[in-house]
């Protein structure tokens, strides 16, 4: 074979090694591929809070609740930017836990584990967004609708997660502000890693 495309070839190799851990039959690790970098992350983060600010200016009505678990960090983080980069001031943000709201926890063959729920405002008459990384089949935002009840009667209610799963609805649930939109197969996982947690910001595909 030529040198010059023999070097081509293992340059490319090279690069798809950096991007994917290849399946080895000789043990369990299984492909991964970086749908997000940090710096994409970043960049969505603050689209996203723009949006927001768009459809809601001062936010004096309007009402953030992260979906515990992961919802919270995404939360926090949108939270931040509006309050630091952006100036809006005494934005409420709340955790909601749904556990045991979910209409399929009792068929569900693992123990579950309640988060803790932590809203300290009442939501009666208010813009509630709902906040969480991944939406996926829908029933955990279905779960969050009647969750949010205990708190009051929003006066609307919408969705923001990072990453929105084409494809994989069980119920007819859309977000109003996506970061990413992907198509996956059933037994692919979108993967979400925050810096506060693990140590980076980045979205994984496995």
């Amino acid at each position: 074979m030529n040198i010059s495309i023999t070097n081509k070839f293992l340059k490319a190799v090279d690069t798809l090694n950096k991007k994917y851990y290849f399946y080895n039959p000789n043990n369990t690790t299984m492909s991964q591929k970086v749908l997000l970098t940090s710096k994409e992350v970043n960049i969505i983060l603050h689209r996203l809070a723009c949006q927001l600010i768009e459809n809601h200016l001062d936010f004096s009505n309007t009402v953030l609740i992260g979906i515990q678990p992961r919802g919270i960090y995404l939360a926090n983080r949108v939270k931040s930017l509006l309050e630091n980069e952006y100036k809006i001031n005494d934005i409420k943000l709340g955790f909601l836990d749904i556990t045991f709201f979910r209409d399929d926890f009792r068929r569900s063959e693992k123990q579950l584990e309640a988060n803790k729920t932590q809203i300290n405002f009442l939501v009666e008459d208010k813009k509630v967004v709902f906040i969480d990384d991944v939406l996926f089949t829908g029933r955990s935002i279905n779960a969050a609708l009647t969750a949010i009840q205990s708190f009051g009667r929003p006066s609307e209610v919408e969705l923001l997660v990072l990453i929105d799963r084409r494809f994989s609805r069980h119920l007819p649930i859309q977000p109003d502000y996506r970061g990413r939109q992907v198509d996956v197969i059933n037994n692919e996982k979108v993967i979400v890693s925050w810096n506060e947690k693990d140590g980076e910001d980045a979205v994984y595909l496995i």
